[in-house]
């Protein structure tokens, strides 16, 4: 009797504690799902960044920065931040084909810091990667020749192991470039009335409200936040005045990917990408972006309406664990946009948008293949002295990349803006059909991106490759390359003497 009574004791102690862990497990299923649609209470106008101020000394165009602390309000009154010119993010560099700019860049914060302009063409050691330290209290002033269409680019510290946390915390900003060859009047162009950047970036916050950038549960990407923040607004809304509007989004979060759209499935066109506009519009009711990524969308409004862009779960395509527990069953209420009631007119979009130079396999020179995993490009992860590789100036490459392990991965290289030649052997769907400079990687399909090393060749400056989910790129999912002198060999890289100094004059 005692034993039987014993095992029953026992049968009931499993049962409970089956019942438990089949109730935590549904619990934490659930509560990786996070849903704001309709829940979030639009009440702040939109900011939008203020175009940074520049003069011109000796035919170059000069703007200056300042990396700084200061404290932001994300509705949860004074939450410590960082910001360029200010407390939260940067203003909006814009400058033009053909000029040569200067950007003095100064650091007022207690520790060493980078700025990278990110999707810019331009010389090595003025790109702002790992190597180019701005330490506390001192001013690095790149200055190099703007030559690339019209985009939409941006600006992000760099430093090796601490890019998450310097870009979480409020150091980015948009850097616009113009040139009438590779733009179309016909598109909204006037900043902040038709012509609108979005930042977007999530956010979480500890009980004190200071921000809160610890790794997301069983995710592996690190930070996923519940708020968002467009701009550094929290709630915000757009009062659109005109019947389109462009859009200028920038996925500026650590890790989440978003797919944009609007709840009644509205179409607009998706006018442009990293690097430039399209060849053609591209009209579809969903955008997908990866971390760094851009895109130019153009949204029609009824007078007098009420929309909402809304991120909705999408196929990151690392199963349903994955999916789930990286933020891709999402959905988050992003802007909502109010339409006046009387609005001005704005030509439609026009189907054919600029001509796109296409580059051609057979004239690539080299293929390389990079395949990311864990936190390593080819089993290796990022050593500040070794060169990956070293192409040619004037070459062209196809670089076959191929995400092989089963969690978000982006890819991004710096210098060069490519174009995808194929995804998984086929031609590549249109919202990748211009100049890229990020590309997200679903697990097991391989890109072949190509692109040509024109114009800068440093033989002892590297450039960087990598993840632009920031938690992978800080453990090491890096590597670099030096363009070298037709027949170059690649030289030193004395990264000793960067860290001594600290900093550029």
């Amino acid at each position: 009797m005692r034993l039987r009574r014993v095992l029953a004791i026992i049968g009931v102690v499993v049962l409970l504690l089956c019942m438990c862990c089949a109730g935590a497990g549904v619990w934490i299923w659930n509560a990786q799902v996070i849903s704001t649609a309709d829940q979030v209470d639009f009440t702040r106008p939109l900011a939008v960044p203020p175009l940074a101020p520049s003069r011109m000394e000796a035919g170059r165009r000069v703007f200056d920065l300042k990396a700084q602390a200061g404290e932001h309000d994300f509705g949860r009154g004074a939450t410590p931040t960082w910001g360029f010119n200010g407390d939260f993010l940067g203003p909006t560099l814009r400058a033009a084909r053909g000029e040569q700019v200067v950007v003095n860049v100064t650091n007022a914060l207690d520790q060493t810091t980078t700025v990278h302009w990110h999707g810019m063409h331009l010389p090595a050691e003025a790109d702002g990667g790992p190597h180019q330290l701005v330490g506390a209290g001192k001013t690095w002033s790149p200055t190099w020749k703007i030559d690339q269409p019209a985009a939409t680019l941006w600006y992000h510290p760099h430093l090796h192991g601490e890019t998450a946390g310097h870009v979480y915390r409020g150091l980015a900003g948009l850097f616009l470039v113009d040139d009438p060859a590779t733009s179309v009047d016909a598109l909204p162009h006037e900043y902040g009335v038709d012509d609108i950047p979005l930042i977007v970036q999530d956010k979480k916050f500890d009980g004190g409200g200071k921000l809160d950038d610890s790794s997301a549960f069983l995710g592996g990407v690190g930070v996923l936040g519940d708020t968002v923040a467009v701009n550094g607004t929290v709630g915000p809304y757009l009062d659109v005045t005109t019947e389109r509007v462009r859009l200028r989004l920038l996925n500026g979060s650590n890790a989440r990917s978003y797919a944009f759209g609007f709840p009644d499935g509205r179409r607009f066109a998706l006018v442009g990408t990293d690097g430039g506009l399209l060849e053609s519009a591209y009209d579809t009711d969903r955008i997908m972006l990866s971390p760094g990524e851009r895109a130019e969308i153009v949204v029609t409004v009824r007078p007098g309406e009420r929309t909402v862009l809304r991120s909705y779960p999408q196929p990151l395509e690392t199963g349903l664990l994955g999916d789930r527990f990286t933020g891709g069953a999402d959905t988050l209420d992003i802007l909502q946009l109010r339409a006046a009631g009387t609005l001005a007119p704005r030509p439609a979009v026009p189907q054919r948008l600029v001509g796109m130079p296409r580059l051609n396999r057979g004239d690539a020179v080299q293929q390389r293949p990079f395949k990311l995993s864990g936190h390593a490009i080819n089993g290796r992860r990022m050593d500040m002295t070794r060169v990956d590789a070293a192409p040619e100036r004037g070459s062209v490459e196809i670089w076959k990349v191929v995400n092989n392990d089963g969690t978000p991965h982006n890819f991004h290289i710096h210098d060069v803006q490519f174009q995808v030649l194929t995804r998984g052997g086929a031609a590549p769907p249109p919202q990748l059909s211009g100049w890229k400079d990020t590309v997200y990687l679903p697990p097991n399909v391989t890109f072949e991106l190509i692109m040509r090393f024109s114009d800068y060749a440093d033989a002892d400056t590297p450039y960087m490759f990598h993840c632009h989910v920031l938690y992978h790129e800080d453990a090491g999912m890096m590597g670099q390359f030096v363009v070298v002198p037709p027949g170059g060999k690649p030289g030193v890289i004395d990264h000793a003497s960067h860290l001594a100094h600290g900093a550029h004059h």
